[in-house]
């Protein structure tokens, strides 16, 4: 990803745009540092990141939000697809049980960060995520909103 890809217009939508600062705010509170160097435009720093971001919500079968250009190039997807998509998805069948046994690990704990396992592209390609960071989106008020996480492909 070489940095230079607009911000979708779809993650400058006001409501998404305030989900998606939540991010980077909610792993600040929770781990103590910085998911991107401080910037004016949160958005386009986590757009822009040479990490994989991603973020679900807090839906019944929850769904992607936010995918950064890194994260689509190893989902090998556009954001469009990817921000329809239930997370659970991104996991193959047989994987989704030790998938959901992380997530409500987070959900418990707040992050973790030594996750690793194997995601599928929407071309069908298996790849490996980790170390990665996952944790809660948590306002101010400690309200969850979902979940996110973070990884070098």
């Amino acid at each position: 990803m070489d940095g230079k890809q607009p911000v979708p217009r779809l993650y400058r939508e006001p409501d998404r745009a305030a989900r998606i600062k939540l991010i980077a705010d909610s792993y600040a509170r929770l781990l103590g540092r910085p998911l991107v160097e401080e910037s004016t435009d949160i958005v386009a720093a986590l757009w822009t990141s040479p990490r994989a971001i991603v973020a679900h919500g807090t839906e019944a079968d929850p769904v992607f939000f936010f995918g950064n250009a890194t994260a689509l190039a190893a989902f090998e997807t556009n954001v469009k697809a990817f921000t329809g998509m239930p997370s659970r998805l991104s996991a193959e069948a047989p994987l989704r049980e030790e998938r959901q046994a992380l997530l409500d690990r987070v959900t418990a704990n707040g992050f973790i960060d030594d996750y690793a396992g194997i995601r599928i592209s929407a071309r069908g390609r298996r790849f490996r995520i980790g170390p990665a960071v996952v944790w809660n989106l948590l306002d101010a008020e400690g309200l969850r909103h979902g979940q996110a996480a973070c990884f070098t492909p």
